[in-house]
């Protein structure tokens, strides 16, 4: 997602499962008089204003500058830090009772008090709506929640999850005030009611205004006056011209990684330039394996011999990604490189035309390639073009692609309507286990129809009752060395984050890292 200067992903640290401390940083919010306010232009849209209903990158956007939760991730860092939270730690030694004590003098954006009452009611909340759209997934092993007074919270969970605490600091993690939303339903009038550093003026079609919540207090130190959201709604062009033509002072997610590259090559002349930063959203292709063609292993691993992610990077991104070889990407710890291992990193006609032909499969090989316009980034439907040629020019198969609007595309893929599909992937928090659980566990988002017992019933529930992280590399590594054999999905691309701002702009560096958190408050203008 999005300038040319890189910040490397922090590696993990070990030990979620021990106290946090009260964090730094000032534990009172910025001043509506802070500085000048910021105008952002994307082409994702906020999909939701309820943290019981969005799970998409717009939508957390909005919930992590809106709302509190009881931990955040630091700036640059992803092991969670008290927001809400005076300090909280697991109680237990298998990680299953989860206490956070509270900060005194917390308030909501209208002015009322923030208490154990207000996070017990979110989480409820959150899971009794259940909504299809929404976070719930994320908590399976929670079980109750638990007040013992206004400013002491337990979560009571019914599986071992060292990983809990960075769940909390995500935007799944929201807390709402019980006297502004319904217990049992979403709230639909565009409106929200957080603790956060930002209150959120207006909600609509084409943009969401946020001004300074004076209420605030926490450890984000504001540095402009208010932020003011526009949506492009996929139209990348008409992003890049309001960015040149000045008429919004930030592109964030949505251009395109040639108007990129044009805007790198014009230097200064445009009064723009681009930040880079880390990222770990990725890309992969998801086999179906209920499909008659897709379902079949030979099928699936003469695609893996023929993919030239190289290529695809070089010349549809124009090196705005990098290839990715392992379920869980760089930078991430857990990372392996099983599928370079497996099938390398130059396709093989020769390989691939043997894995057909050990799996009796002698003429070419038909296959449609499902895709979607601009849900997992604007290049979508071209990449998907060049992965077809590729597999096309080996003679081993002839493949189309297919762009579906997304709304249809996830009710087809529940249907197991195709064989071959897109899904990309923005981590709800910076752990190997948000690469893996959701993709292979029970239940798991792909809806592709594929079950291993050793890593449901084994891997996953072990590498989950782990407080010391760096301890679950061998579990995460036999994982992927599962994948890379059976091969469900096929990873194609790790992002680089971008965002292009107008020169007199500063603080993007601290809003493009691996927490996927975009910090509104350190935005500034001069």
């Amino acid at each position: 997602m999005n300038k040319l200067h890189q910040w490397p992903v922090l590696p993990i640290v070990a030990g979620l499962a021990s106290g946090l401390l009260t964090g730094c940083g000032s534990q009172t919010g910025g001043s509506s008089d802070t500085g000048s306010s910021i105008v952002m232009g994307m082409s994702d849209d906020v999909l939701a204003t309820d943290p019981a209903s969005g799970y998409d990158p717009g939508s957390w956007l909005l919930f992590d500058n809106v709302f509190q939760s009881l931990l955040s991730f630091p700036k640059g860092g992803t092991e969670p830090q008290p927001e809400v939270a005076k300090e909280c730690s697991f109680t237990d030694s298998r990680a299953q009772v989860y206490r956070c004590t509270l900060k005194t003098g917390l308030e909501f954006s209208n002015g009322d008090p923030l208490t154990s009452k207000d996070v017990k009611f979110s989480f409820d909340r959150m899971l009794k709506i259940d909504d299809a759209a929404g976070p719930a997934i994320m908590f399976p092993m929670l079980d109750k929640v638990e007040t013992p007074d206004e400013k002491t919270v337990v979560f009571r969970l019914n599986t071992s999850d060292a990983t809990f605490p960075s769940k909390l600091a995500s935007g799944a993690g929201s807390i709402v005030d019980h006297t502004q939303y319904d217990a049992n339903g979403l709230r639909e009038d565009g409106e929200a009611v957080g603790s956060g550093p930002y209150k959120l003026d207006s909600y609509g079609d084409d943009e969401a205004v946020f001004s300074v919540n004076d209420h605030y207090k926490g450890t984000a130190e504001v540095k402009n006056s208010g932020v003011t959201l526009r949506f492009f709604h996929g139209d990348q062009s008409a992003l890049k011209t309001a960015l040149l033509d000045n008429k919004v002072d930030i592109a964030y997610r949505g251009l395109t990684a040639t108007d990129i590259a044009d805007i790198e090559n014009s230097g200064d002349s445009d009064g723009v330039e681009v930040v880079e930063g880390s990222s770990a959203e990725v890309q992969h292709l998801v086999f179906n394996m209920d499909d008659p063609v897709a379902g079949q292993l030979g099928v699936r691993k003469a695609i893996a011999h023929l993919l030239d992610r190289d290529a695809l990077i070089r010349d549809v991104y124009k090196d705005t990604a990098t290839p990715l070889y392992s379920i869980i990407p760089a930078g991430i710890a857990g990372h392996t490189t099983s599928f370079f291992d497996t099938y390398g990193s130059r396709p093989s006609k020769a390989e691939a035309r043997a894995a057909l032909e050990a799996a009796g499969i002698t003429g070419k090989v038909k296959l449609t390639l499902w895709s979607t316009p601009s849900r997992y980034g604007p290049a979508t439907d071209r990449e998907l073009k060049a992965i077809a040629e590729q597999l096309d020019a080996s003679g081993l198969f002839d493949a189309d692609v297919k762009s579906v609007a997304y709304d249809q595309y996830e009710k087809d893929i529940a249907k197991g309507k195709y064989g071959v599909y897109v899904k990309g992937w923005v981590p709800d928090y910076p752990d190997a286990d948000n690469f893996t659980a959701p993709f292979f566990g029970k239940g798991n988002v792909l809806s592709n129809n594929y079950t291993n017992n050793t890593i449901t019933d084994t891997l996953i529930p072990r590498t989950a009752a782990q407080s010391d992280r760096g301890a679950t590399d061998a579990d995460y590594g036999k994982l992927q060395d599962i994948v890379a054999d059976q091969l469900p999905v096929l990873p194609v691309w790790q992002a680089k984050q971008y965002a292009v701002t107008r020169e007199n702009v500063y603080g993007l560096e601290y809003c493009l890292d691996a927490s996927t958190v975009f910090r509104f408050w350190e935005l500034s203008k001069g």
